[in-house]
């Protein structure tokens, strides 16, 4: 099979954001506040990239019900709530009251927060309390990587026919395909994916982006 995708130096990765998904001085300082408040943990934002791609494909959907499933700072729910249709709501689930104060202080700096309902607990709960009937148009999950077989079985029921599921970080940084991952999260999303594979109720694509990008659409 002839493989055309490139990896990407930090050369070439700095080029494609300057080219493509320059971040404005609402998401830079955010990336920045991120890296030097929780070095860390920075690396679980979402990249600069990625999150134009979540406002493009929301604004593409036409979302109006967005649901997103791990916020950490707020990068990723800045995207889509930008690219939400008029009257569009976002609601993000997480579990950190610290992280998340981080993220509604970028919110209200970017006029967002009137848009995204922010519910704080375990998301295997908070998910019980939303709709049952099929009403979201995109979710987005960047959680604990052992919860998305779950998160994903509480979702999909609930996406309308058409609507978008991305799920981050399904690569695990290319430990995917060691023999013996020896870690829980890469086993669980090993089987993830599997599984996404092989459900009949969506039609799936894994994007090299990133760590990695399910983009699955409920038929």
């Amino acid at each position: 099979m002839t493989r055309q995708t490139l990896a990407l130096t930090d050369a070439l990765h700095a080029y494609v954001v300057a080219n493509g998904s320059e971040p404005d001085d609402l998401v830079r300082d955010l990336i920045e506040e991120t890296a030097a408040a929780l070095p860390r943990d920075a690396g679980m934002q979402v990249a600069p990239e990625q999150a134009a791609l979540l406002t493009m494909l929301t604004r593409i959907s036409g979302a109006r019900q967005a649901l997103e499933i791990g916020t950490f700072t707020g990068l990723s729910s800045i995207a889509i709530a930008r690219g939400l249709a008029e009257g569009g709501r976002l609601t993000c689930l997480d579990v950190s009251e610290e992280f998340t104060s981080i993220a509604r202080r970028y919110w209200r700096r970017g006029g967002l927060d009137d848009r995204i309902e922010l519910r704080i607990g375990p998301a295997a709960e908070t998910l019980g309390a939303l709709p049952a009937e099929p009403h979201l148009d995109l979710t987005f999950i960047d959680a604990d990587k052992t919860g998305y077989l779950g998160y994903w079985e509480a979702v999909v029921p609930r996406t309308r026919p058409g609507g978008l599921i991305l799920v981050d970080n399904v690569l695990r940084h290319g430990h995917v395909l060691d023999p013996d991952p020896g870690d829980h999260g890469t086993l669980a999303i090993v089987e993830f994916n599997r599984r996404v594979l092989a459900d009949d109720r969506v039609e799936s694509v894994l994007i090299p982006i990133a760590d990695g990008l399910t983009l699955a659409r409920r038929l």
